[in-house]
């Protein structure tokens, strides 16, 4: 059974209510690590992706992940990225996110192209704008490892849930593509200019930094864990509605039961050449029929 703390002060009563579980979770931080070994192309790549640093001098993720493990429950991270360099492995990433502060996921990749943010001489965009991302290659549709570094990629670089997001502020793309056993990292920012009609027409210009990755080691979670991993509690799932489906495009439809109608009581339009006339009767034959009609005499 597991052993639960109770706080002894307020303090930590809020420190440990701020760890526990939640219907939605907070927004996924992530640990910026350098290793014994880098170098200035693996040194500026890390400054370059993000502004922070959390950790340093961690030693080999895929030969020891505790002292991984113990400074994701210290800092509270769920992503991690670490970079070394050394003879076997030059110019290394490692990608990583961990469940439950243990390991999930970790893909290595080697850079073998690298330009610089400082290197592209071009306007940035303003510090913690949410990206677009777009994933090309057959690649990360068929393979199940091309799979898991799109779904880590998204979740390293997806930034926080907003409920919208305004037109001006979608100038950040991220752009993968896999083709050749190689991922082409670029990044893009995009430029609304006028077109003469209320549809701005879009330009895309590079401000890096850019990459171009080849895959290297794989650690991934086996299939019942990254399930386990991706649960989500009851409460978050919506709830089905009866006799509404949604089309491909997202159309609403929906299903009304009624029941059967007795047409013979329908009330249908009168017209004046079908009304009877006085001392006239319509034959058992004729009805329904053109207006024929016999006469009786008196």
């Amino acid at each position: 059974q597991k052993q639960y703390l109770k706080p002894k002060t307020k303090r930590s009563k809020r420190f440990l209510e701020s760890r526990a579980p939640k219907l939605t979770e907070d927004v996924k931080s992530a640990m910026i690590m350098k290793g014994g070994n880098t170098s200035q192309t693996i040194t500026q790549a890390l400054k370059d992706i993000v502004s922070h640093r959390a950790v340093k001098n961690i030693t080999r993720p895929f030969e020891d992940s505790t002292s991984l493990e113990f400074f994701s429950k210290k800092t509270d991270c769920s992503l991690f990225l670490f970079g070394s360099h050394n003879k076997k492995r030059p110019n290394n990433f490692i990608f990583g996110r961990l469940f439950d502060f243990h390991v999930l996921d970790m893909i290595e990749l080697g850079i073998e192209k690298y330009v610089s943010l400082s290197e592209i001489k071009a306007s940035k965009f303003p510090e913690g704008t949410k990206p677009m991302l777009v994933f090309a290659g057959e690649a990360f549709d068929t393979d199940n490892e091309h799979r898991r570094l799109k779904s880590l990629l998204t979740d390293f670089f997806r930034g926080p849930t907003v409920p919208a997001v305004r037109l001006a502020g979608l100038e950040h793309i991220l752009h993968f593509t896999a083709i050749d056993g190689k991922i082409y990292m670029r990044s893009y920012r995009c430029l609304l200019k006028k077109s003469g009609c209320r549809t701005p027409r879009i330009e895309l210009e590079e401000i890096g930094p850019s990459f171009d990755f080849v895959l290297r080691r794989t650690h991934l979670a086996s299939d019942d864990l990254y399930k386990l991993a991706h649960k989500q509690p009851k409460a978050l799932k919506p709830k089905k509605k009866k006799n509404i489906s949604h089309d491909a495009f997202g159309t609403k439809f929906g299903r009304v039961h009624m029941q059967k109608q007795d047409l013979s009581k329908l009330q249908t339009r009168k017209m004046k050449g079908l009304r009877k006339r006085r001392g006239e009767v319509v034959t058992e034959e004729q009805e329904g029929q053109a207006p024929k009609v016999a006469k009786v005499e008196s």
